[in-house]
């Protein structure tokens, strides 16, 4: 009997965490950096968007209608990554993520039979991590959380984050990486290159950073699951092997970069059958998994078909569509972790 079908890449909005952040100190700058980040017309676009698919990002019906639709039989839900309110102070970061796993839980519990959850930990506070995982996690029962590629003066190198990857391989928590926002800023303002080249950079730096800073070494069950197939780095890791070879300050990790692509799960969401195909080649059939991005617009409708379209094996789509997120943990059938 085949594994149901699982899409690991679907959001919801919590509409707890912005009341919480609506008029705090720091929002109107967080905002401005988002407006010069993405361009006017960009955020125009998007609010519509956004506006149009509430009831997709709110409540449970509409969801459990179009998984139908899209033959998705479990949806792993993780909060909008506009939620991540990086700028929050202490006490307000302690909120958000507060709100977001509590949140998520209850969307969850309304259909635990087919939604599983991630929660959110507040990266500009590493002292705090460990604590809002396991909140997530043991008190809320989520299958892990999602973070973004960075958060200000915090990469995912940082030595401060070693207890959150070692609580995280401990629980056997998956960790969603998930960008949102570009630190190249303003030049990607127009033309949505703050989505369409940003995000793609952003996997790739944050991926080389857990990968260099040998963190994968440190903690080899550690489950890692990028968003957007991990963006440039998969099929591009040839260079980074090289400055393995020839550079002592890329040597780090102690084998060649491309040799822990295995060890890091991605999904699907690469917009194109020889893409697909690609990702699969340079990280391998067992560490890719179904991705839609639901319901955003640079997601897909039809992640299922998408698959399929790329002509590999029926061996390696049944892993893609479900057996790999199954393994993962993320299965309603599987998603328990470890206290």
């Amino acid at each position: 009997m085949n594994a149901p079908i699982v899409d690991v890449h679907a959001h919801a909005i919590v509409p707890e965490i912005e009341a919480a952040v609506a008029g705090r100190a720091g929002l109107d700058a967080h905002r401005a950096l988002d407006a010069r980040r993405n361009g006017a017309e960009s955020l125009q676009v998007s609010g519509k968007m956004v506006a149009a698919r509430i009831s997709q990002l709110i409540g449970v019906d509409r969801r459990l209608a179009d998984m139908d639709a899209a033959g998705i039989d479990i949806q792993v839900v993780s909060p909008s990554p506009s939620h991540y309110h990086y700028w929050a102070d202490r006490e307000l970061a302690q909120v958000v993520t507060s709100s977001a796993n509590r949140g998520i839980a209850a969307l969850v519990a309304e259909e635990p039979s087919r939604l599983v959850g991630l929660g959110l930990i507040a990266l500009q506070h590493p002292e705090d991590v460990v604590a809002a995982l396991d909140d997530a996690v043991i008190t809320c029962g989520l299958a892990g959380v999602e973070i973004s590629s960075f958060a200000p003066g915090v990469e995912l190198s940082d030595a401060r984050l070693e207890p959150f990857w070692a609580r995280a391989s401990e629980l056997g928590a998956v960790v969603f990486l998930h960008p949102f926002g570009c630190s190249l800023d303003e030049r990607l303002d127009r033309f949505y290159l703050s989505n369409t080249v940003g995000q793609p950079v952003e996997n790739a730096v944050a991926l080389s950073h857990i990968i260099f800073a040998g963190v994968l070494d440190r903690h080899p069950t550690l489950r890692v699951l990028a968003a957007h197939g991990g963006g440039y780095l998969p099929t591009y890791i040839g260079r980074s092997d090289h400055a393995w070879e020839v550079r002592p300050e890329a040597r780090r990790c102690t084998d060649r970069p491309s040799s822990y692509l295995p060890r890091i799960t991605f999904d699907s969401l690469v917009h194109g059958a020889g893409a697909l195909r690609a990702l699969v080649d340079a990280v391998g059939t067992e560490s890719v998994v179904l991705g839609s991005d639901y319901p955003f617009d640079m997601g897909t409708t039809d992640p299922v078909s998408q698959v399929r379209a790329a002509g590999l094996t029926e061996a390696a789509t049944r892993s893609i569509l479900g057996d790999n997120a199954f393994r993962l943990g993320l299965s309603t059938a599987s998603s328990g972790v470890q206290s």
